[in-house]
């Protein structure tokens, strides 16, 4: 029997355990909080779980790798390099969700040299947009056409049933992680032109999508674009954008957030001796917190009626009660405070995830737009569609890894089709499946 080392088990590893264990793979869960662990795999006993702290014992690494097949981090992406290090060491194969950095393509050599892979970016964005992207791509080309446009829009919301609180949106992943992506600075192309955008104004270069099935919503620039120009062999497209997506009013809200400086990691002392409303009245600059939502309205420059100022009122900010409960900290961490508070699944609830890619492909004689899109809904009371569509392709991989369906070796991310036919033509089984349309368009000049 193979054996897959998880290293994590945040809100995305039950799938995969379960997806593993279903196909007799022996499953070990390596994480901090040992009671946590219990309570989550009680229902999957034949799970073997161990306490493990990379940040006070990364030495046990040396205890647990030798006994995997195939590690999978889901480790904040800071230790991956630490892990992937380990694995070289005891030449077993590793498998993560997240974004390649720098330092993991310099082992690319080395784990060429000792036939792994270090399978990287396969989760849902990254990895399931890269997939279908890939397809469509090669599709393309097969054809002997060319890539005038590549738009990719993707997004975690709630389902439109759970779409209840002011926000219009609930936490299906980190919410330090969802705020400080908000904080990003972007890049991408349009017509021929590179667009910089700073962080501050990542939300004033917000765009409406209206999404087949479900509505309007805003969409704004995913970090740099660009590198997917040579990442996807399209170097001649005119306009390369990613985007995130979220439901109208976002972008406003978000933007107005980061105007108070509440996304600001400046360490500000002195915290617990304020209420959350003078906490507010010490980022604008007020004398005093009497009146806050007046005092906010006026430094933002709207009304005291405008729905901004009633969501931030429900999210917290004006309570002339509750004292803010840490001394010391970065006004985002104090946001992220009341975010994870208040941003909560209900039982029951489904979250939703949307991913879009469009394309307009120009041939001989004519051109045409294709459009790509994945919508999943979580399972109530069950996994989320964010675990799932995160960790399923990662599970996937670590069993074709296992099986051998998988050569490829080096420090890879799944661009190529014998990594992403399998995955997407397995998660496609599991009702993870695109919609394909194609319209023609006049042929382009």
């Amino acid at each position: 029997m193979k054996t897959a080392l998880i290293l994590g088990a945040g809100l995305v590893v039950k799938p995969i355990v379960e997806y593993l264990e279903a196909h007799d793979v022996h499953v070990i869960v390596a994480s901090r909080t040992l009671e946590k662990m219990q309570k989550k795999f009680e229902d999957l006993p034949k799970t073997q779980i161990e306490q493990f702290d990379i940040q006070k014992n990364p030495e046990k690494l040396d205890q647990l790798i030798p006994q995997a097949d195939v590690v999978i981090s889901l480790l904040p992406y800071k230790w991956h390099l630490e892990v992937a290090k380990h694995c070289l060491k005891h030449k077993k194969h590793l498998v993560t969700t997240s974004y390649v950095k720098e330092e993991m393509k310099a082992l690319h050599q080395k784990a060429e040299e000792n036939g792994l892979i270090f399978l990287n970016e396969v989760g849902l964005d990254p990895g399931i947009d890269h997939m279908e992207a890939m397809r469509i791509i090669h599709d393309i080309r097969a054809k002997n056409g060319k890539i005038l446009s590549f738009t990719s829009y993707a997004g975690g919301l709630p389902a439109p049933e759970a779409n209840t609180n002011p926000f219009f949106y609930k936490l299906s992943w980190s919410p330090r992680g969802f705020i400080l992506a908000g904080t990003n600075r972007a890049r991408y192309l349009k017509d021929g032109k590179i667009v910089e955008v700073e962080g501050k104004d990542l939300f004033k270069h917000c765009i409406r999508r209206e999404i087949d099935d479900l509505g309007t919503f805003e969409v704004y620039p995913n970090r740099d674009s660009l590198p997917y120009i040579d990442l996807y062999g399209i170097k001649e497209v005119k306009t390369m954008i990613r985007g995130t997506i979220r439901n109208i009013g976002h972008c406003k809200l978000w933007r107005c957030i980061g105007e108070l400086g509440l996304l600001s990691l400046e360490e500000m002392t002195g915290l617990s001796q304020l209420t959350f409303a003078e906490f507010v009245a010490r980022l604008i600059h007020a004398p005093d917190a009497s009146n806050i939502k007046q005092k906010v309205a006026q430094y933002l420059n709207l009304p005291v009626s405008d729905e901004v100022i009633d969501k931030l009122d429900w999210l917290g900010l004006f309570d002339e009660q509750r004292h803010v409960p840490v001394d010391q900290s970065a006004p985002l961490d104090v946001l992220t405070i009341l975010v994870e508070e208040k941003l909560q699944y209900s039982p029951g609830e489904r979250d939703m995830i949307i991913l879009e890619h469009e394309f307009i492909a120009d041939y001989s004689e004519h051109t045409e737009r294709i459009r790509s899109y994945l919508i999943n809904y979580g399972i109530p009371n069950g996994d989320s569609a964010m675990a799932r569509t995160v960790s399923l392709p990662a599970a996937i991989a670590t069993r074709l890894i296992m099986e051998g369906k998988i050569t490829e070796v080096g420090v890879q991310i799944p661009t190529k089709p014998d990594i992403y036919l399998p995955i997407l033509e397995e998660l496609k089984k599991m009702g993870i499946e695109f919609k394909t349309k194609v319209e023609s368009l006049p042929k382009a000049s």
